[in-house]
């Protein structure tokens, strides 16, 4: 498995570095945000760790540039701010998760093996959902065969609610999976998200139901 580490910090990068390497990583290293962007446009990753605070170009640029190219390869970003706002701009940017500093190294091993699982347990990249058809490769969607642009949050929603479409999904848990269990009891956020994606799907394609939480429709 190949990991490409992005972090300026030598000491961050050499014990982060060691502990991916101990559970069986062959990891790459990158000091700065154009030499990372290059060697993620140009080299195939199984996933990558990203500090935000990069020279040269920031790890959010990196990021959309990757994502904006199409290159899928789960991405874990790292953070000095443990900011609830920074966290929703990573994931709309395309991340898969979030640490913020200082953090434990094996908590930070523990959440890339997870993303490595998830991304191999898929197959194949098309997850047919009736009139919606996501490409969890290229991280989008298309409905009736025709492709809607989301944001990388919108697309996160509805990624979570199609792996788990044999059952309503509370908000409150939404919430955890797209910001964090801190935020997991402010449930505002996935409410607007849900009536965006409503207006871009149509409201019978994310249905409530009271008392219990979303599931995608338009199956029948």
């Amino acid at each position: 498995m190949r990991a490409l580490l992005v972090e300026d910090d030598p000491d961050v990068c050499a014990d982060v570095g060691i502990a991916l390497r101990a559970a069986g990583f062959i990891v790459e290293t990158a000091g700065d945000g154009e030499d990372a962007w290059f060697k993620g446009d140009t080299e195939d990753y199984d996933v990558c760790v990203l500090d935000l605070g990069l020279p040269r170009l920031d790890g959010l640029s990196v990021l959309r540039r990757w994502r904006g190219a199409g290159r899928g390869f789960p991405v874990l970003i790292l953070s000095a701010r443990d900011d609830w706002t920074e966290k929703v701009e990573g994931i709309e940017s395309g991340a898969d998760d979030y640490l913020a500093k200082p953090f434990e190294v094996g908590e930070l091993v523990v959440r890339v093996r997870a993303l490595v699982r998830r991304a191999a347990g898929q197959v194949s990249p098309l997850l047919d959902r009736g009139r919606l058809v996501l490409d969890t490769r290229r991280l989008s969607v298309a409905l009736d065969g025709r492709p809607v642009r989301l944001s990388p949050l919108e697309y996160r929603l509805v990624d979570y609610l199609a792996h788990h479409d044999d059952r309503a999904v509370s908000a409150g848990e939404l919430a955890d999976h797209l910001y964090g269990a801190a935020e997991s009891g402010d449930t505002n956020a996935v409410e607007a998200l849900v009536l965006r994606l409503r207006r871009k799907l149509g409201a019978e394609l994310i249905v409530t139901r009271r008392g219990f939480g979303y599931l995608l429709g338009g199956r029948g």
